[in-house]
């Protein structure tokens, strides 16, 4: 008698997302290593970084492309529906449920066709870049290769209106993002920024600096070597100075040095409350105490 073969979605558990305002929380290891394209335009060339033990390639398909920072974005939804579930003592799940609405609301993106047809672009790039990885092995010089997504598949009404999305989690993200010490909470402001360096600036600042008062520098040669950008540094380091004049990141007042070496570095600091308030007001973004009276 045959046995009728399994797929790994029969063997998985569903979960459906949960409702509500959810804090955005990230896997830190995504946070410091170059996994994902800084640009929105195609990219085909791999990345491939090295430092010590740690080796990350990640390669893609001409048809799709390298899964970007904006595709990431659904990596952080899910990371933190899987927090949030975890915590209100609720059983999780590689395989997650939910609404197009609901994942595109969450990372700040509009609801029209054309949202929708660009989430399902970001889905097909994060389950055709594979990683292949040294990071969270056991042994070293042991190697993880895995997609983004294993896949993922959408449900529709007779009509052809989209009514829910299912995607399966690689197992090595799913063990990042379950264990509590490897998850960081970004803020909401995250999902606001443009550009791909700055994004990545501040995922990188969350990442090595967090809310330590002494802050953090970088040399910008290793700032580029880490962000797996495809930009000669001179530009890469054009590109930095930008996001330094326009302080953008969420937390951060980023300012340039040189040491005595004559190096270009990045410094950072993590704004304080009072001061980020006074910041944001000064913006116009909320309103002065007096405006309420």
């Amino acid at each position: 008698m045959r046995h009728k073969h399994r797929s790994e979605r029969d063997k998985l558990e569903l979960f459906r997302a949960l409702p509500g305002d959810l804090a955005p929380r990230d896997a830190q290891d995504l946070k410091a290593y170059p996994f994902f394209s800084l640009a929105k335009t195609q990219r085909i060339v791999p990345i491939d970084f090295r430092a010590g033990s740690i080796s990350i390639r990640a390669e893609t398909v001409p048809k799709h492309g390298m899964a970007t920072l904006w595709d990431a974005d659904v990596l952080i939804w899910a990371a933190s529906q899987i927090v949030e579930v975890r915590d209100a003592g609720l059983k999780t799940s590689r395989l997650i449920a939910a609404t197009p609405y609901e994942i595109l609301t969450f990372v700040g993106r509009g609801t029209s066709a054309r949202d929708y047809t660009r989430l399902k672009a970001g889905l097909d790039r994060l389950q055709s870049t594979t990683v292949m990885t040294s990071i969270c092995q056991p042994i070293e010089r042991q190697r993880h290769r895995f997609p983004w997504i294993n896949e993922w598949k959408e449900t529709a009404d007779a009509n052809g209106r989209p009514l829910g999305l299912g995607l399966i989690l690689p197992d090595w993200f799913y063990a990042g993002v379950i264990d509590d010490a490897l998850v960081l909470t970004i803020d909401r402001a995250y999902f606001d920024l443009t550009g791909g360096l700055a994004r990545w600036l501040y995922r990188l600042l969350r990442k090595h600096g967090g809310h330590q008062d002494s802050g953090w520098s970088f040399d910008l040669v290793h700032l580029h070597a880490k962000s797996g950008s495809l930009s000669p540094l001179k530009h890469f380091a054009y590109d930095v100075r930008q996001v330094v004049s326009q302080q953008t990141l969420p937390g951060y007042e980023l300012a340039l040095t040189r040491d005595p070496n004559g190096a270009e570095r990045l410094n950072f600091n993590p704004i304080a409350v009072a001061a980020l308030t006074a910041s944001v007001r000064r913006r116009g973004l909320i309103p002065n105490s007096e405006d309420n009276l």
